[in-house]
């Protein structure tokens, strides 16, 4: 029998010093944050460093970049105190090795095959609704059936669409490596519900789908 592993779980989009420790507080193991210049809820990189600075030492801190040059991604990462950098547009495979942190690659169930084969193998990807003009936070839900299948060959964190209401069927539909959610825990764009994001942490955590190591 497989070991159960830990769900990861990202909370995306943090603009607040108290929405970040509050989702930290519930569970969360990775924050988002988002530094394209397009996004409601683009955030500073000094404003980010506030908040990755008065986080106790564990929770990934997770930058998200668009079609960003590497030494810009390197340079932002310095400043924000990053731990991961996802990459949200159509950055080159040869990004895994330029950048010095860990890499989250975005991905969607119609590209997964054909972004696998020339990332890395040990590829975190990211599975969103695609949207070339938003990226994400689109609030839009994926293929779980689809993004099953990619999760029984790479580590899928599943998001697009999800909410409180329904991250347990999710995972328990997809058994993703992990899941991540943004709109769907929010009033508005960058402004947390404590509330949705307590429940959100709470009925993830609570699924009985999970992945195993392999």
């Amino acid at each position: 029998m497989t070991a159960q592993a830990e769900l990861f779980v990202k909370i995306c989009g943090i603009t607040e010093l108290s929405d970040a420790v509050h989702a930290v507080e519930q569970g969360a193991t990775a924050l988002g944050f988002v530094f394209w210049s397009r996004s409601p809820r683009c955030i500073s990189p000094d404003r980010a460093a506030t908040i990755t600075a008065a986080l106790r030492p564990g929770v990934q801190t997770v930058g998200v970049f668009v079609n960003e040059a590497v030494d810009e991604i390197r340079l932002v990462a310095d400043q924000a105190g990053l731990t991961t950098i996802q990459l949200h547009g159509d950055e080159p495979a040869s990004y895994a090795n330029e950048l010095d942190r860990s890499v989250l690659r975005a991905t969607t169930v119609d590209r997964i095959e054909q972004v696998a084969a020339a990332w890395p193998a040990d590829t975190i990807f990211l599975m969103d609704a695609a949207d070339p003009v938003l990226r994400g936070g689109t609030g839009r839900t994926v293929d779980w059936g689809r993004a099953a299948a990619a999760a029984r060959s790479w580590r899928i964190v599943l998001a697009g669409g999800l909410t409180p209401d329904n991250v347990a069927e999710a995972v328990d539909t997809v058994r993703p490596f992990g899941v991540d959610v943004s709109s769907g825990v929010e009033d508005a764009p960058g402004v947390k519900n404590r509330d949705k994001v307590a429940r959100f942490l709470a009925s993830a955590r609570g699924a009985g789908g999970v992945r195993g190591e392999r």
